[in-house]
């Protein structure tokens, strides 16, 4: 098991004592390897963007109070996140502490077109890809399959601790695999037998 999440001294899920919550301090590796564990995988980012677009073109499926947890509403008080972050970025973190922001128990907000909780907001999920600025640039319209190599990998969604503008489906975020944080975990994908 990861480190229990602990945000400045506030432990996010003592003991590991509520399976609801989403699974975080989890770096790329750990991801990979559960998924590979469960017979699963980790989905290319174009499987993660497909699926949490559910067919639409917008750049969240509703009103973000309604499908995602973020840092405006992840805690005892509705926040102005965007303001605070753009005002007093230095004790950006201290506020949504001490609002209590965290991660919350999956499945409480509205699911998307094709019935997944929390694709966007809650923790930012894991996804197969390396990251490189312009592959998308190059790369085949079709499935495509994401860089072969690089140094930073990918995840998508946003999470609890994530600024409006942040929490949209065409956001990226890259880190080396290594990474762990309170608002980093996964969603395992699998393959799927066609009609």
């Amino acid at each position: 098991m990861p480190p229990e999440p602990n945000t400045s001294g506030r432990l996010l899920n003592p003991g590991w004592g509520n399976d609801a919550l989403p699974m975080v301090e989890v770096s790329w590796n750990d991801a990979q390897a559960y998924c590979a564990w469960a017979g699963g995988r980790l989905p290319t980012e174009a499987e993660w963007e497909y699926a949490a677009r559910a067919g639409s073109t917008a750049a969240h499926y509703g009103d973000l109070d309604k499908i995602s947890w973020y840092a405006d509403n992840s805690g005892r008080k509705h926040l102005h996140s965007e303001r605070i972050f753009d005002d007093d970025q230095a004790h950006y973190e201290k506020r949504l502490n001490e609002n209590g922001d965290s991660v919350h128990e999956v499945g409480q907000k509205r699911a998307n077109g094709f019935g997944l909780y929390d694709i966007l907001g809650n923790v930012w999920e894991w996804v197969n890809d390396w990251y490189d600025e312009n592959y998308y640039q190059k790369s085949p319209s079709q499935d495509p399959a994401g860089p072969t190599s690089g140094q930073l990998r990918v995840l998508r969604g946003g999470s609890w601790h994530s600024i409006p503008r942040i929490v949209r489906v065409s956001t990226r975020l890259r880190i080396e695999p290594g990474g762990r944080d309170d608002n980093l975990g996964f969603r395992c994908g699998a393959e799927v037998a066609g009609p």
